[in-house]
């Protein structure tokens, strides 16, 4: 039996994430959730926002809580978190972020969502227009010159995973304004109800980091 480590940027549990990679893998998968903020109180994790929209990270506290937290305290707490994982008998290591990281200590063979996506919007998307969805206005910017490549035009709109389908299918409508070829659901946190949302206004593909990242990793523990 393999055994699939998460390591999702918040807290654990994340039994919306854990399902769509038990859906993904092998049956017979075990799957561990561990989180870089696990032990903090609430007030504790709210103690450490954000300084800038490069320094923004989203997640969802247990499934339940939106936040905003700092991506240089994730780093500080990410190594403790993967130990734990490969004490844990971890035969694969995700890290259930698309934010694009540092080097960090312990990250030899983890699997990084982020560069996941750009590889494939690289290969189905050589030159157009990339639509962008992340989850907060503040990182746009950010994001955008992260996407950036030579023969790409970025449109990018915020939307909050945890967003009513209303407010996805209005954001779709705003991406659907700059025709877009090729969209890319930059957070780990959006749903295959969102992309439906999506799909029903924008005739274009759309990239869920979950799913893609979970197909991926069907390769490498079938």
């Amino acid at each position: 039996m393999a055994t699939l480590g998460i390591a999702v940027i918040g807290q654990a549990p994340r039994d919306d994430i854990g399902a769509i990679f038990a859906a993904a893998l092998p049956p017979d998968t075990r799957i561990v959730v561990r989180g870089c903020l696990d032990g903090l109180r609430d007030a504790e994790v709210d103690a450490l926002p954000p300084r800038d929209g490069d320094d923004t990270l989203y997640t969802r506290l247990r499934g339940t809580r939106d936040v905003k937290i700092s991506k240089a305290a994730v780093i500080e707490r990410a190594p403790v978190t993967l130990d734990a994982l490969r004490r844990d008998g971890a035969d694969a290591l995700l890290f259930a972020c698309t934010g694009a990281f540092p080097p960090m200590r312990g990250d030899a063979g983890v699997v990084f969502p982020s560069r996941i996506l750009a590889g494939l919007a690289a290969a189905l998307l050589p030159t157009g227009r990339l639509g962008l969805l992340v989850p907060a206005p503040e990182q746009i910017g950010k994001l955008s010159k992260k996407w950036q490549r030579p023969g790409i035009e970025i449109a990018a709109e915020a939307l909050l995973p945890s967003a009513s389908t209303d407010e996805a299918e209005a954001a779709a409508a705003r991406l659907a304004a700059h025709r877009p070829d090729l969209i890319a659901m930059d957070c780990m946190s959006y749903t295959p109800e969102t992309r439906a949302a999506l799909r029903r206004v924008v005739d274009a593909p759309a990239l869920l980091a979950v799913s893609t990242t979970a197909r991926l990793l069907q390769e490498l523990l079938a």
